[in-house]
């Protein structure tokens, strides 16, 4: 018989800051978490609801970042957290490729009429995952199904994920570097422009790449998130559809940070006016639950994808779980309710005008950038070095006076602003100005 204290369970008493830190230095991997040696970083989470987090102190703060992007409708939102609520009473674990449940049959709905039904007026086909890598992954799957070929076309400064597939497309050595001698490396890298007259190399580097290697897909970020909030000009995604069209490559638009308004529009890519072949979903997509999807235009997953005949080819347990397809029915809901991609629009707008008119340069050279609430400053020496330690230390002062932020960029010195859609003015006025002192 079992010894009952060997399952100890969760523990409900409130633990402080100092104590769940000590529990995960004895019993998580180190290379997970980073602490400062003075307790200065990181805080611990107690709850979270709207734009507002608690730490374990009581404390609040401002949540800039929405959790990585995933608390776009507001952390908690009630009618999301209601359907979660509701499902797990419900029916908590369904069985994947094997048999299935409603939620997962009208979320499908839900995304093919929000992407290519909407676009084309002709139906998308989903893969659900549960995390953005395993999207991806499904996408280049599916590339390599209905092309035949290895190569894909991915760019400088993308994050795509860190499993093995997508670790191929990753483009930062410190995710890859410690893994390249067991990776294929089907990955083809090339410059991901910021400006128009960057748009010249990038052809060329593609139509070079091209050459020597069979091309399959075009995997990329209409905006970079982790790259650092890096903008293309939006005749980037028109040419890069014009040469899979040419080309006959699939056109794989990672959407998982972007996509649900992050950028003022439902998704990223209607800025440039472009229809993917795929697209890959998640963060926002439930607004807490780990749940993915790569949605494909019917004809193109039906080419690359057999029909079962009682074994999937790409599955996994959690496949379209229940309760996160519940909460990503209710999210969409609430995105559409609240108008959030719109608001998304206007309060990008209004981050753009103030934080240029806020923030000095004074000896460092700061530079905005956003596109709807998906925006960043970015810190250079005047030799145009990174200043990744001021980044950084603005962004631990940020963080003690009630503000979350993250750094993002290779170097670090990119300081973002991916706030929940659902924030306001006032609020972010309060953030630009508090971080104008701390740059003085």
């Amino acid at each position: 018989m079992l010894d009952p204290e060997l399952f100890q369970g969760f523990n409900s008493r409130a633990m402080t800051t100092k104590e769940t830190l000590e529990l995960l230095r004895a019993h998580e991997s180190r290379n997970v978490l980073f602490t400062e040696a003075d307790g200065s970083w990181p805080i611990v989470w107690e709850r979270a609801e709207g734009v507002h987090v608690w730490d374990a102190e009581g404390k609040q703060y401002l949540d800039l970042t929405a959790a990585f992007g995933v608390a776009a409708a507001g952390h908690a939102n009630a009618a999301v957290v209601r359907a979660g609520q509701a499902q797990m009473g419900k029916l908590l674990h369904a069985m994947g490729d094997v048999h299935p449940h409603a939620p997962k049959a009208l979320l499908a709905r839900e995304l093919s009429g929000l992407t290519f039904q909407r676009w084309e007026q002709q139906p998308g086909k989903v893969i659900y995952g549960s995390s953005g890598f395993e999207a991806v992954e499904a996408a280049l799957k599916t590339a390599r199904l209905a092309t035949g070929k290895r190569g894909v076309i991915v760019f400088e400064g993308g994050y795509h994920g860190l499993g093995y597939g997508a670790l191929n497309a990753t483009h930062r050595d410190l995710f890859r570097g410690p893994f390249k001698n067991q990776l294929r490396e089907f990955g083809r890298f090339v410059p991901f422009p910021t400006k128009t007259t960057d748009l010249a190399r990038v052809e060329f580097e593609v139509r070079r790449q091209a050459r020597r290697e069979r091309i399959g897909a075009v995997l990329v970020e209409p905006v970079q998130a982790r790259g650092g909030i890096r903008i293309p000009p939006v005749e980037f995604l028109q040419f890069l559809r014009k040469w899979c069209d040419e080309t006959g490559a699939m056109l794989i638009l990672d959407e998982i940070y972007t996509g649900f308004g992050r950028t003022g529009k439902c998704f990223a890519c209607e800025h440039s006016g472009v229809v993917p072949d795929v697209i890959c979903l998640g963060k926002a997509l439930t607004g807490g639950f780990p749940l993915s999807a790569c949605v494909g235009r019917a004809a193109v997953m039906d080419r690359a994808w057999p029909a079962s005949q009682g074994e999937a080819i790409h599955t996994s347990t959690f496949l379209g779980h229940p309760v996160g397809c519940a909460m990503a029915l209710a999210q969409i809901g609430e995105l559409r309710r609240l108008k959030l991609p719109a608001r998304s629009a206007e309060l990008g707008e209004y981050w753009l005008k103030l934080a240029k008119e806020e923030l000095p340069n004074l000896k460092l050279n700061l530079e905005i950038r956003g596109l709807g609430l998906m925006a960043g400053v970015e810190w250079r020496q005047p030799d145009g070095k990174p200043a990744t330690a001021e980044a950084l230390q603005a962004v631990k002062t940020m963080l003690h006076r009630g503000f979350i932020l993250l750094p993002e960029g290779e170097h670090g010195n990119i300081i973002s602003f991916t706030p929940p859609l659902t924030i306001t003015k006032a609020q972010l006025k309060s953030a630009v100005r508090a971080l104008a002192e701390v740059c003085q």
